[in-house]
């Protein structure tokens, strides 16, 4: 299928995460919550759900006024537009997702959003300039011992201030790490996104081809009761069987109409969800991709999401942001020193405006903050508990991990195994039915029997095909939970959205040449250390269920 790109402007399967409240997050040091990393198909919406609201609080507080809705009039960069044609394979529709899906241009958005604060924290470095003019009248009367006088007239000034921070203590250098911290945060929140966004997809595709298989399979159960509704009306008209007979098979037909109704339903709320995700329709769905865990044991899993997870590293990136607010706070403790320059051009009094005076001034200034009412320690307080809620919540980021790899190894395991079982049950439910049906004509087997072992390969063929789309599914869950679901890996032809594209445009704007990176480097001298990923102190992190044996390979296609 054909994809075609939009000009570029300038500019529910498993789930990862409990509720997190948008009061909770605040710009610089709000707190993330990590939820239970469930299984089932709640827990991933929810953490992305949380994650997005702290990111997004905190754009709207760093970027908010006049510009404010640009976004809703730019269109989205790399955009697919919707064309003629049809999805046919698990690649088409991730191709189109990617590129076209609206929750993911949002978070994209939110990134080269973010990628701004990195100048605005380095114009801290830069030079300040400001005019001020004013023409005015004045008017001054007083009294002396020969009675009233004074002075009156019309005046006008010219100022111009020019500022240049020499050192903050740390106070620009701590910004600059908040701001580097919050790129991160929102693209680890937009890696976070596409896996859940990708799952999705992959669950919705799925989805379709079980509950299109089951509709099938309930068209046919509810033939083969039609049919022998058929025979046995001729064999009643005989009098070769009873009223009770024939009406046991009557309600079977209508049950398995009834059953015919409802997996219609289920197919449509399927089909429009890959709808909503997608964007297109589904046609006649190919079976999916092979999709490879590529982990021989549950140990290298484990190993592999402490690096790879999207919930540990939007944990991390989310504690930095609170811990660079701690520098920046502890900063204000320390001295400013400017260079200030003033030059003034005016009247030489205030009631004349024929004679005119210059002034020009140059100074140093050096400002330390003394008292202040214990308002710069209770706010260091503050941050700094903040900071260490964030570091907890990434010891909760880690265990919720570990559960959800491990839940998913262990269902994965289970459901393979019985894959096995369920074709040797289909078999065996088939040559029942269709033995029971010749029984039933000699008179062998009665037609109460007949009906029970219909229901039983209707029940065992369901099973079976739900089976199979469960077993797709959780491995597209356990590689989401290790970090390792990729559209690029799973479609190697997608071109993939790199957010250093729009960075690298963007971090350099406003640097005075030699002088931003000297004032930066001299002030980082007084800002704390590096701000690096925080070590994992739980020790419940270390406890891990490791279940026996390793998976049973893939099915068959």
């Amino acid at each position: 299928m054909s994809v075609r790109p939009v000009e570029r402007s300038a500019v529910h399967g498993g789930n990862i995460v409990s509720p997190l409240s948008r009061e909770a997050c605040r710009s610089s040091q709000g707190i993330y919550h990590v939820g239970a990393y469930l299984m089932q198909r709640t827990a991933y919406h929810y953490l992305l759900a949380g994650l997005v609201a702290c990111a997004g609080s905190a754009v709207q507080a760093q970027v908010a006024g006049p510009d404010a809705g640009l976004e809703r009039r730019r269109p989205p960069s790399h955009a697919v537009a919707p064309v003629a044609g049809e999805i046919r394979t698990l690649s088409d529709a991730i191709r189109m997702t990617y590129w076209n899906n609206p929750t993911l241009l949002s978070q994209r958005a939110r990134v080269r959003a973010s990628d701004n604060r990195l100048p605005q924290a380095r114009a801290a470095y830069g030079l300040n300039l400001s005019a001020q003019g004013s023409y005015g009248y004045q008017r001054d009367r007083f009294q002396t011992a020969l009675g009233w006088a004074g002075n009156q007239g019309w005046s006008s000034t010219a100022t111009a201030i020019l500022t240049q921070p020499l050192f903050t203590s740390g106070r620009s250098a701590g910004g600059e790490k908040i701001a580097i911290a919050e790129i991160a945060f929102a693209r680890d929140t937009l890696r976070l996104t596409e896996t859940q966004t990708l799952l999705d997809t992959v669950t919705a595709y799925v989805s379709v081809i079980r509950d299109r298989e089951n509709v099938s399979i309930a068209k046919e159960n509810l033939g083969l009761l039609g049919r022998q509704l058929t025979d046995s009306r001729a064999r009643y008209e005989v009098r070769d069987i009873t009223s009770a007979d024939l009406q046991q098979i009557e309600t079977r037909v209508e049950l398995g109409q009834a059953q015919l109704l409802l997996a219609q339903g289920r197919l449509a709320g399927s089909e429009a969800q890959f709808v909503q995700l997608v964007g297109m329709a589904p046609s006649q769905l190919a079976p999916p991709t092979e999709l490879d865990i590529g982990l021989g044991t549950i140990d290298q899993a484990y190993a592999l999401s402490e690096r790879r997870s999207p919930v540990i590293r939007a944990a991390q990136s989310r504690e930095k942001i609170s811990r660079a607010s701690v520098d920046a706070v502890r900063a204000e403790f320390g001295p400013d020193i400017n260079l200030r320059g003033t030059g003034s051009y005016g009247s030489v009094t205030p009631y004349a405006d024929n004679l005119r005076a210059t002034e020009l001034r140059g100074e140093v200034v050096l400002t330390m903050p003394l008292l202040d009412g214990n308002l710069r320690l209770s706010r260091l307080r503050e941050v700094q508990e903040a900071n260490s809620a964030d570091w907890r919540l990434i010891d909760q980021a880690v265990r919720d991990t570990n559960e959800a790899i491990a839940s998913s190894w262990q269902q994965l395991a289970t459901t393979r195994d019985s894959l096995a079982n369920y074709e040797r049950a289909v078999a065996a439910a088939r040559k029942a039915y269709d033995g029971a049906v010749e029984q039933e004509t000699a008179g062998a087997r009665t037609t109460l029997d007949v009906l029970d072992l219909a229901r039983d390969l209707l029940n065992v063929r369901n099973g079976y095909v739900s089976a199979r789309a469960d077993e797709y599914i959780l491995r597209a869950g356990l590689l989401a939970a290790v970090g390792e679901l990729d559209a690029t890996q799973m479609v190697p032809d997608v071109e993939r959205y790199d957010p250093n594209v729009h960075f690298e445009k963007v971090r350099g704007r406003g640097d005075t040449p030699l002088l931003t990176p000297l004032l930066s480097g001299l002030d980082h001298l007084g800002g704390g250390p590096r701000v690096d990923d925080r070590p994992i102190t739980d020790p419940g992190a270390g406890v891990r269920i490791t279940p026996p044996g390793p998976i049973p390979p893939a099915p068959r296609p």
